[in-house]
């Protein structure tokens, strides 16, 4: 029998499907969906530029040396890291006290395998600084080209040569200041030529220039100054860089203490480079090329970080500089006074009044965002947008200014910092107490007081030299 069934039923029991009751935990027949992680990272190393192929031929060569230019400042700044942390291994080591000593093999062994690693650091760090100064003079001379002198170089290429003369100047600085670097290639060295470590002559004419790399105080400066000078025409080249410098620095084109110390320090060392044999600065002032007034205005701030705690006189590249005897009359900076930026006392009233303006500026912006509500963003115009940007950007230039005080205010007080007697380093360290905490590698002191407010008393600074 058949039985029919219209279509308003047959419509009806399917709607019922959808009260049919269905049993928990049943087996999924699909894995459950991965969540996506979006990250926003602008930091590209110019990766794009092969994107750009409508665009001049000479723009994507420049972007494409700027991207291994940054990798190799990357690689600088690990060198730095390496040479700042460097603690003497050779103390630790057992010595051998005579020739007859029974397990003086065995001292020697384990000599080698401990600082083997060591040095094969240093091995490479001396590799990394001759390459990196056959890079740097190479970009030197193709941008000094007869060709190419009248071609727009773009403000952030010279910026980055200008962060290869700041590496330049931190990695020959803590090469100068660590003693125990020395130590402890010798005993490598003195333990491996005992167990004929370094039997080919590749190995000991490497040793060899370790050695001589190790032991002469400003090699990396020296070498770069005498590749330099054999380029026709680089001090127009440094001379953009150190008037880019400026610029920056007059008009507070940086936002961290680290960028603002840098362009000083560009400055003071691209000075001494340009000042040799060759180049003349102060022949360059005559013709306007650079501005030697502004810069020794800008070098009253006497001693700024070099890395970490470490500091450096900026008036040591004036004084250091190959005719500064002749024309020592014309700068002030290497004049022996006391800024009044090192007083954070005299700068606290300048601060507070930027705190507080700063502040009801920006309660201002907060009271109008709750009273007009959060969700009119949209309805914004450019210009909100822009005063907003400023404000925030005015900010963290309020932040990093105060930061930089005290850090300057730090570095004048505490050391170890380079003076002007010299290409050499002469570490600080303070004693308190009667407590002496002597840097490793000292060999005289200068006693000298300086006021503890703190402690209502003077604090003892003795300078190594």
């Amino acid at each position: 029998m058949t039985t029919h069934v219209t279509l308003e039923d047959a419509l009806s029991n399917v709607d019922l499907l959808e009260e049919l009751p269905l049993p928990d935990q049943q087996p999924c027949i699909e894995p459950p969906p991965s969540s996506i992680m979006y990250q926003a990272n602008f930091d590209t190393n110019f990766e794009d530029r092969n994107a750009f192929v409508t665009g001049i031929a000479r723009y994507i060569e420049q972007a494409t040396v700027h991207s291994s230019m940054n990798e190799m400042l990357e690689e600088g700044h690990e060198y730095a890291v390496m040479l700042y942390t460097w603690r003497s291994c050779s103390r630790a080591i057992p010595q051998v006290k005579c020739n007859e000593q029974p397990n003086r093999v065995e001292i020697y062994e384990k000599t080698v395998e401990v600082l083997e690693p060591e040095v094969t650091k240093l091995m490479k760090f001396m590799y990394f600084q001759r390459k990196a100064i056959e890079r740097f003079c190479g970009e030197v001379k193709r941008l000094c080209h007869a060709e190419r002198r009248k071609d727009f170089v773009s403000e952030a290429y010279l910026l980055t040569l200008g962060k290869f003369i700041n590496m330049f100047a931190v990695l020959d600085e803590l090469k100068n200041m660590k003693c125990s670097v020395k130590n402890d290639h010798s005993a490598y060295k003195r333990a491996a030529q005992f167990l004929r470590k370094m039997a080919d002559p590749q190995s000991i004419q490497e040793s060899q220039n370790l050695s001589m790399f190790l032991a002469n105080h400003n090699r990396i400066t020296q070498c770069l100054q005498q590749q330099l000078e054999v380029i026709p025409g680089y001090e127009e080249l440094l001379a953009d860089i150190v008037n880019i410098s400026v610029d920056y620095y007059e008009n507070k084109m940086y936002l961290t203490p680290s960028e603002k110390h840098m362009l000083l320090k560009v400055m003071g060392f691209g000075l001494y480079l340009m000042d040799g044999n060759v180049s003349n600065i102060y022949k360059l002032d005559a013709k306007k090329r650079i501005n030697l007034g502004k810069i020794d205005k800008f070098f009253k701030l006497q001693v700024v970080p070099l890395f970490g705690d470490m500091q450096i006189e900026l008036s040591r590249y004036i004084e250091t500089s190959a005719h500064y005897e002749e024309n020592k009359s014309k700068w002030t900076c290497t004049q022996s006074s006391i800024s009044p930026q090192y007083n954070l006392c005299e700068q606290m009233v300048q601060i507070r009044d930027d705190h507080i303006r700063f502040i009801s500026e920006l309660a201002r912006y907060s009271n109008s965002e709750v009273v007009t509500g959060s969700g009119l963003d949209s309805h914004k115009s450019d210009e909100e947008y822009r005063e907003l940007f400023d404000l925030a950007l005015r900010g963290l230039q309020l932040l990093s200014k105060w930061s930089t005080h005290v850090m300057e205010v730090v570095s004048r007080g505490t050391g170890p910092y380079v003076t002007g007697r010299g290409l050499g380093s002469l570490p600080m360290t303070l004693v308190s107490g009667g407590r002496r905490t002597p840097r490793e590698g000292s060999t005289s002191r200068c006693p000298a007081e300086l006021w503890d407010p703190r402690a209502h008393r003077y604090t003892r600074v003795e300078r190594e030299g």
